[in-house]
């Protein structure tokens, strides 16, 4: 006797990324959480220095650079600085080139902020799931 799936029809896997074909750890596994904070820290840093130093008083101004930074790294490098450093990249879910709708999809998603909190049993935030990427581990 074969027992139900689970809610949501998702099988349950023993890591996260089992389930997208991904290594446990290490290269081409899934990024976990603390990397990908931590990169997200980075690259705010680096945008508000930028902002600091050349929009300070604009409202927008911060958010624009962190946008116009995501999306034009994640299409040429597949990162943007704070991935690139901590060894992430940004992928499809075949693990190709992440194109160019995917990540300004998933820019615009991220500073929505809500669907970057809710993360699935892979660790993917929705934002991810939405634009149909994974971050990595290079």
């Amino acid at each position: 006797m074969t027992s139900a799936p689970p809610p949501g029809g998702a099988a349950p896997s023993d890591w996260p990324g089992e389930r997208l074909g991904l290594n446990r750890e290490g290269h081409g596994s899934i990024a976990r959480p603390g990397r990908r904070i931590a990169a997200l820290l980075i690259d705010f840093a680096l945008c508000y220095v930028i902002y600091f130093a050349f929009f300070f008083g604009s409202d927008w101004a911060s958010l624009l650079i962190f946008m116009v930074e995501q999306i034009v790294l994640l299409i040429l490098l597949g990162g943007g600085v704070g991935h690139l450093l901590l060894g992430l990249r940004l992928v499809r879910l075949d693990g190709s080139w992440a194109g160019r709708w995917r990540p300004i999809l998933r820019t615009v998603l991220l500073v929505l902020v809500i669907p970057a909190v809710i993360w699935d049993s892979d660790q993917r935030g929705l934002h991810d799931v939405f634009a149909g990427t994974m971050l990595i581990r290079r």
